[in-house]
């Protein structure tokens, strides 16, 4: 039965894959209902892992779709917008309040109704599009009607544009001459900053303050939107796709290796295996040579499967599963299953049929084929100590390791330190006699293992819980599971709680104490995060601070500038970095950011004393005092209508990014201090991120 549970989890693991591109694809066309009458239809598709915004919810969360005219004459608008099958309504754990999304295609209708013979509508679709781990800034589709055949026309075929297909993906890096740049800027944004921190000369330009301004500030804001794509590539992409993360996937492999040596599976069966080599060829060196040989085997055994994971499903469907609830609801379920086996409450093997039948086969066969199955033998016999460890092993490294090589490389890292010792102990055979004979003591690492599996566990219910809107594991539930877990994995290494496999030790080993010492202590360091405190060590893990329902001593960081040119001005003139924070009123991930990991002291003294913190809302749709159209470096046009379709535009064509949360440190003269930062809440890696800004802006001087 157990092996039948098994299964169904592996299965369930290796079948329900899905890939994530940020893109979504729009089209329009129109249709005539009557002779007055004329459905503009625009139709979406967003891709795997993102979702579409609805209308028909509250004001004050994400960006609704909306239809929006800029010329409107002989025709009329009929009714409100509206949407097409396949809508959702969820609740939305960040914005407290129930929204519509569809995660397929979708349609939006407007109706449009006739009034003269010659008509002109130009508008156009706005809408907001999110996935789990970024926010396009509000996209628009536009549309056209053009015709002289309303009412009182003779009967003809609407001059209605024919369907035309527009994809809205990010647009091509383009620099802003000063024509646009002088449009841009006569928005009066300096209300959307704070007034006391505004010095007379730190309001925004006007079209005929920019052709008055004096010749410092004329240059200044010409640097200050001058591209700097190239200089931020310099500095290398935000990834976690690194060599030095490909070798941290390698070491975390390896340490899951040498832990599965040291278990009941495995290593009663180093000394047989090593012995076997040697007696059995009668020679010495050949002895050694089968030994690396049977290592060697092992490697290739499990790197193939690394290899065959990531050639069945593919990098960016690996990389997707650290944000789809329902496969993280079954890594919750699978690794509780291993965790309650390694605490004794069964055992997880394949069939015994499977491990006779190649152990058959390796007596029949010699040479190289006879060692690899040997090698393959190990594998299914060890399984029920090794499995555990390798499903959580590649679950980890899939979901936030995302390279197509992490899950080569973990298991790389996994049968080096399984093969490592048939190596060793076959140079050296004296070895064998002073290595630590099988006892109870490997029990004692299964149990550990279980502990650390359900602890972790606890990680993959919370990103289900948080996209479901449940709140059965808030943060402080979350904290005080953990302390319980790591305060019994204390009392459990003390002698003080058994399970089934345990034998009756009536003394605590000094190794087994200081363990016990170091999980109790790490259980009461996570004590004071129940009222809020931020706990760095498992800020990568626990729920974001949002979720919490008591913080004690709240931190909070406000941006005092919502204008690019006023906070530029402000920090030139006191001589400070900046950071621009490229976010949205209905940006999900900036909130989590805001207040998982803004209200650090540490990151929120730094983004206060600092720097000059300025946040530029891509979804701001205060209006612009007139229509703006730039034209792209691919040809095509686009109209910037709002505050946020100017902020938008700036993010794209100056840093080459298209995606909130975005955060890029900058000087005076508006050049990159490092790499960007986009969603990661991990505390001391954005702490990181701002000392180098700091660090190269000090160098820069």
């Amino acid at each position: 039965m157990y092996n039948r549970t098994f299964t169904a989890f592996i299965v369930l693991l290796l079948t329900l894959f899905t890939t994530a591109t940020a893109q979504v694809s729009g089209s329009v066309k129109y249709n005539r209902v009557s002779p007055t009458e004329i459905d503009i239809v625009f139709s979406l598709t967003p891709s795997a892992g993102w979702h579409v915004y609805s209308n028909g919810f509250a004001a004050g969360g994400p960006t609704r779709a909306e239809f929006g005219t800029d010329e409107l004459q002989g025709a009329q608008l009929v009714g409100t917008l509206k949407p097409g099958p396949g809508e959702k309504t969820i609740d939305d754990p960040i914005f407290e309040m129930p929204v519509k999304l569809f995660e397929g295609p979708c349609t939006f209708t407007q109706r449009v109704k006739l009034t003269a013979q010659k008509y002109n509508l130009q508008g156009y679709l706005r809408y907001g599009a999110c996935n789990d781990v970024n926010c396009l800034p509000p996209q628009t589709l536009n549309c056209k009607l053009d015709g002289n055949d309303g009412p009182g026309a003779a009967p003809s075929t609407p001059a209605a544009e024919p369907a035309a297909t527009a994809t809205n993906e990010p647009q091509a890096e383009a620099p802003a001459g000063l024509d646009a740049l002088a449009a841009l800027s006569a928005s009066p944004l300096a209300e959307n900053a704070d007034s006391s921190a505004l010095s007379a000369d730190s309001t925004a330009l006007t079209t005929d303050s920019v052709a008055q301004t004096s010749e410092v500030d004329a240059s200044m804001l010409q640097t200050w939107w001058a591209p700097v794509i190239d200089k931020l590539k310099a500095y290398g992409e935000q990834s976690e796709y690194t060599d030095a993360s490909l070798l941290k996937i390698f070491l975390l492999g390896f340490l899951g290796g040498l832990l599965a040596l040291f278990t009941p599976c495995v290593w009663p069966i180093i000394p047989m295996t090593v012995s076997f080599f040697l007696k059995r060829s009668g020679d010495r060196k050949k002895g050694i040579r089968d030994a690396i040989t049977y290592g060697l085997a092992i490697i290739v055994i499990y790197v193939t499967l690394g290899l065959f994971i990531t050639l069945l499903f593919g990098a960016s469907a690996l990389n997707d599963l650290s944000t789809n609830a329902v496969f993280n609801i079954l890594f919750f379920l699978m690794l509780v299953v291993f965790a309650a086996s390694f605490f004794g409450g069964f055992e997880i093997t394949l069939p015994s049929k499977w491990s006779n039948a190649v152990d058959a086969k390796s007596e029949q066969t010699t040479g190289l084929i006879s060692i690899f199955l040997m090698a393959f033998t190990l594998a299914l016999v060890s399984f029920s100590c090794t499995g555990p460890i390798i499903g959580f092993l590649l679950v980890e490294v899939s979901t936030n390791g995302g390279s197509v090589l992490a899950p080569s490389i973990g298991m790389l890292g996994f049968a080096v330190a399984l093969a490592l010792p048939f190596t060793l102990f076959a140079l050296f055979p004296t070895w064998l006699k002073s290595a630590p004979k099988s006892g109870g003591w490997m029990n004692t690492i299964k149990v550990v293992l279980g502990f650390l599996e359900l602890a972790f566990a606890l990680k993959f219910l919370s990103v289900a819980d948080l996209a479901y809107g449940w709140h059965l594991l808030d943060r402080e539930t979350f904290l005080a599971l953990w302390i319980v877990i790591f305060a019994l994995l204390g009392i459990y290494l003390l002698g003080w709680l058994k399970f089934p496999h345990d034998d009756d030790e009536h003394r605590t080993s000094v190794p087994r104490f200081f363990l016990a010492l170091a999980s109790i202590a790490f259980a009461v360091y996570m004590i004071p995060g129940l009222w809020g405190a931020p706990c760095k060590a498992v800020s990568a893990f626990a729920p974001p601070m949002s979720t919490q329902d008591f913080v004690l001593g709240k931190t909070t960081v406000e941006s005092k500038f919502k204008d690019y040119e006023a906070g530029m001005r402000y920090a030139l003139t006191n001589g400070k970095p900046v950071m621009i924070d490229f976010t949205g009123f209905g940006c999900v991930n900036c909130r989590k950011m805001e207040m998982a990991v803004w209200q650090d002291t540490k990151v929120a003294r730094m983004l206060t004393d600092d720097y000059v913190l300025i946040s530029l809302y891509v979804d701001d749709k205060t209006p612009l005092p007139q229509r703006v159209t730039v034209t792209e470096a691919d040809g095509s046009e686009t109209v910037l209508r709002t505050v946020g379709d100017k902020w938008s535009y700036f993010q794209r064509t100056k840093f080459g990014a298209n995606a909130q949360p975005f955060y890029v440190l900058i000087d005076n003269a508006g050049n990159p201090l490092g790499r960007s930062y986009s969603y990661d809440e991990d505390i001391d890696k954005y702490i990181s991120f701002l000392e180098s800004g700091l660090t190269n802006y000090r160098n820069s001087k």
